[in-house]
Order: C-alpha cells, then structure tokens, then sequence
C-alpha cells in the first residue's frame, strides 16, 4: 500500500487495481438511493477517484475552479454545509442568528475544531478569509460578500458580519466549495494568490493532504484529530488523474478506479455504466453546483459590440442538437442565465433565439458583415475550457452550424491554467464556451458574470465579457438586499429579460450532474454539493 507521505515514486496501475475493490451485485438505481447504506459504516480502505482536468492548485478559497473544489471540499469545512433541498445545516458554525434588520450576522463558532497542523481554528480565521480573500479575491465572493463592511472577533468562537444592507442569500454561501476558510496564521502577510499552502492546503476538513505528483495523482488521508468523530470512516481518498476518457471510463469498469464525477464521466458511456450490475448511476445530487453551459463574447471586441451579430450567433447554435447528441438528453435548453432549477427565480419569459441559420445571416448583413468570395463573413478565434470532452464536442457542433452562416471560429486547445491566463488576466480571446456554477441563488452565482464591478482581470470566472450595464447593476444590486422574496423575484426576473436582449453571454444548456460509482462505495452524496462535498460520511462496504 501506498505510504502517503512518500509519493515521490508514480504509483503503478497495476498497484491501484490490486487496491480496487470488489463488485457487489445488483439492479440500477436511481437518484442518490444507491449511494446510500443501510448497514453501519465500514472503516477503513482507500477510494480512488477519477478526475480531470488536474486542478491547478488545491484551494477553492480563491476561486470556484470545479476541478480544485473537488479535492479541497474534503480537506476544508465550510461555516455551514447543506440538505439536499439546500436547508442550512451547522458545520464549523454550531449556529447563527440574523438581526432583525437584516444588518447583521452572528456566527457561534464549532469548539475544539483544529487546523491540520494543529493550530485551533478561532474567528481570526473567518475575518480574514471573508475580508482579505472572499471579498478580493474570489470571482463569486466579489459581489456575494459586498454588503459585508465589517467582521467582529469579539471573542475566539464568535464571529460577527456587519453589513451596509441587507443580503437575504448569504446563508446560502457558506459551503466549504464555494467560500472556503483559510489559516490565518498560514496566510496573513502573503500574497494569497501564491502562497505555497495553495498546493499544500492545510484544512480543517476530515482529509488532510498527504501529497500530490503533478499528472499523476493526489493523495489525501484520515484527519484523525477530525472533529466529528469517528468520521471519516475512509483510510485515504486517492485522486487519480486521467486525461482521456476512455481510460477513465477502462479505470472505472476494471476496479482501479470506484467514483467518476461530473466533467469526467463521458455521458455517451452512461447506458453501458447503467446495465453493469457493480456500477451505479447516481443522476442529479448537485443542487448546490447546478450550472450552466455559456457561450460567451469578448465585448472589448469591436465586431461583437453590436449587438446583432451577437443576436446572430445565438441564431446560428442549435441549442437541441447540442443536448440531444452532446449531453444525451441529460439537462435542460438554458433560457437565461439562471438555470430552471431556481424555480424561485428562474422564469422563460425571456428573449428566445430559435435555431434560424436564415435569421441568423440576415442579421449578419444588417450589421454590414458580408460573405467575401470563399463565403467568409468573420474570423474568431474560439475557446473551449478544457473540462470535460462535451464542452469540446458542444464547440465543434457550434463551430459546424456558425460556418454555415459564413462565421469561421478558430478551435484553440490548451490546458486548464493556460485557459484561465488567456481568458481572464491576458484577454487575448474572442469567444469562449465554458460550463459554471449559477446556483444556489443568483447573487453568489449568475451576478459575477454580469456585473461591471466584477469585471477583474485575473480573477477566473468573472466577469470576462466585460458586460456594462447600469441597468443591469441596478438591478442585481437592488436585488442583493431586498428581503421580500416575490419583490426578489420581480427582480431577477427583469434582469433575465435584460440580459437576454443585451446578450454578452448565450446561454446553451443547464446540465444535468451525473457521477457513476462502484456499489460498494456509499454516502459520498449526501449533501447538496454531491460528490464535491467533504465524504466524511462516505465509508466501503466489505468484500
């Protein structure tokens, strides 16, 4: 078996498949019923977790980056974690009590809880992570945390948020993947964007990093000093790093591998997962990530500041290709930019851009963009985040239809770092497609796109469009601190209306979370995150 903290060696395929586990039997069940357990959680054994692509650091406090959030969810705890249904419940909070005027926020802080090297985790630790990281940092904690003037440490377990105007969203922003709390005492008086604990976090979580070996694998152990004893069950987590899909789908069917999450799993091998009586097809369970599919223009871009050659473009994708053949029926025709799951706020009311290839050069030649003699109308580079192999399958059908009209996009691969540098710190981009988070409400998630205080270059994932709309502002910022859910609602509404006229982003699909796992993996999805939660729960049943 592996040692942890000696990984300077590759660890061979052979030795994981002598690691895998055993196949149990039986039929195919859906939704979340399979990854639950009925006997008493098992200790011990080490899960093997398939993902790509590599993160580029381990900490998710900076960013919503998906493929750092799935490891750096199970070394870091979040104040709160959440139900299914998206319900509050305590974790390094105990509890919490909002002010009668929606002003403020008092957090009672978890006693004894530890960070990994030992140091105890006080409310120093909450100010300075919400303060120095969340609010300057993050591409989602921009706008999330920007009623928060103040935090007051009155005492090492309280935590008090002073706020400039009410944000009835906050408690919905707490989870460990989404505003995620760093050691003060590790951080504070360095540059948190290269600190050397952002490859080697030091958590408070129920795994604590135990090495990593770059395009290799990642490993994580037992926090036996967790707080919430005697979890976590598991020995060791073991995140496996496979570019190719199909590898990953061999790892998967041949027990070197027991989970594939999200982007890693190829949904055209689902039907074959779905009839393998070892494996289990887990659909939905990520209410909390709920996302959506963008295809997205650089609006510092002369071309693209008409707005009929955006209009154009959304004409020109067949937004019911892309899902049926692509994503195999599994999600939703995006509308707007909040996904249909918010039924709270979501509403179809909105600017609807039919696949019209027709409407679609008609628009072209309004905007003066005529064919040249190759039947050339415009020339764009074009960028696909390299997460998953739909979002490069989704680029190719887009490519396809837009040619059609005399739009030639220029495909350009290049790995997961290299995509977030030229898209949000150089900008030297046209248009780019990428799949991210717009739940659980749309001040901590949709907002970052389409905000203008939130265009920041360098911080990944905001507002890359460089949209700037003082409707829209006033709308999302109005919205952020009303408390009365139907005048919210009124709210959202009309900017979805806006930003469906306006268009800087096109909207493609709201996709369905999928993770496939060996039956004998239980409770890794038990909390509105799914499989990017902590798996403190998570435990093998025995051969």
């Amino acid at each position: 078996m592996l040692n942890p903290m000696n990984i300077s060696a590759p660890w061979p395929r052979r030795r994981l498949l002598k690691a895998g586990l055993a196949f149990g039997a039986g039929a195919f069940l859906p939704r979340l019923e399979f990854a639950r357990g009925a006997e008493a959680p098992a200790r011990g054994g080490q899960l093997v977790v398939a993902i790509f692509p590599e993160p580029p650091y381990l900490t998710s406090a900076l960013s919503t980056l998906g493929p750092a959030q799935v490891v750096s969810g199970k070394i870091f705890d979040g104040l709160l974690t959440y139900a299914p249904d998206l319900t509050p419940r305590p974790q390094l909070a105990e509890s919490w009590q909002v002010g009668a005027d929606g002003l403020s926020v008092r957090f009672a802080l978890r006693p004894g809880v530890t960070w990994h090297d030992g140091t105890p985790f006080t409310s120093a630790d909450v100010a300075y992570s919400l303060l120095t990281i969340w609010k300057q940092l993050h591409s989602r904690g921009r706008s999330t945390f920007a009623n928060v003037e103040a935090v007051e440490s009155p005492d090492p377990l309280t935590s008090i948020w002073r706020l400039s105007k009410p944000a009835p969203y906050l408690l919905s922003a707490l989870a460990a993947v989404e505003s995620q709390i760093v050691p003060k005492h590790l951080y504070d008086g360095t540059d948190p964007l290269t600190n050397p604990h952002n490859l080697a976090p030091v958590g408070t979580g129920p795994f604590r990093f135990a090495g990593w070996e770059r395009g290799n694998y990642i490993v994580l152990e037992r926090n036996p000093t967790y707080w919430d004893q005697p979890k976590p069950y598991l020995d060791r987590i073991v995140f496996r790093v496979l570019p190719d899909a199909a590898e990953r789908a061999n790892a998967l069917e041949t027990g070197e591998v027991q989970l594939l999450m999200s982007s890693g799993v190829q949904l055209s091998d689902l039907a074959r997962f779905g009839a393998a009586k070892e494996l289990a097809v887990e659909r939905g369970g990520y209410a909390y990530t709920a996302g959506i599919t963008s295809f997205e223009f650089n609006l510092d871009r002369p071309v693209f500041q008409d707005v009929r050659v955006r209009h154009a473009f959304a004409h020109a994708i067949d937004r019911d290709f892309i899902l049926k053949n692509v994503f195999y029926g599994y999600g939703a025709i995006a509308t707007g930019p909040i996904p249909p799951s918010l039924t709270q706020f979501y509403t179809a009311d909105v600017p609807l851009y039919r696949f019209d290839l027709a409407k679609a050069a008609a628009l072209l030649d309004e905007a003066g963009l005529k064919p040249d003699a190759q039947g050339t109308r415009l020339t764009v580079n074009f960028d696909p985040a390299p997460i998953g192999d739909s979002l490069q399958r989704a680029a190719e059908a887009i490519r396809d239809t837009l040619g059609r009209v005399g739009v030639k996009l220029q495909l350009r691969t290049q790995d997961f770092a290299g995509f977030v540098r030229r898209i949000y710190t150089d900008r030297a981009f046209d248009t780019i497609l990428y799949s991210a988070n717009a739940a659980p409400d749309p001040a901590i998630s949709s907002q970052r796109f389409y905000w203008s205080k939130n265009f920041q270059p360098g911080v990944a994932f905001s507002n890359g469009s460089h949209y700037a709309s003082a409707e829209a502002d006033h709308l999302l910022e109005t919205a952020q601190a009303e408390s009365d859910p139907k005048e919210r609602r009124a709210l959202y509404v009309r900017f979805q209306q806006l930003v469906q006229t306006d268009l800087p982003t096109i909207p493609l699909i709201a996709p369905e979370g999928v993770s496939v796992a060996d039956r004998r993996a239980r409770d890794y999805s038990v909390t509105a995150d799914g499989a990017y939660g902590n798996f403190a729960e998570a435990y093998l049943v025995p051969k």
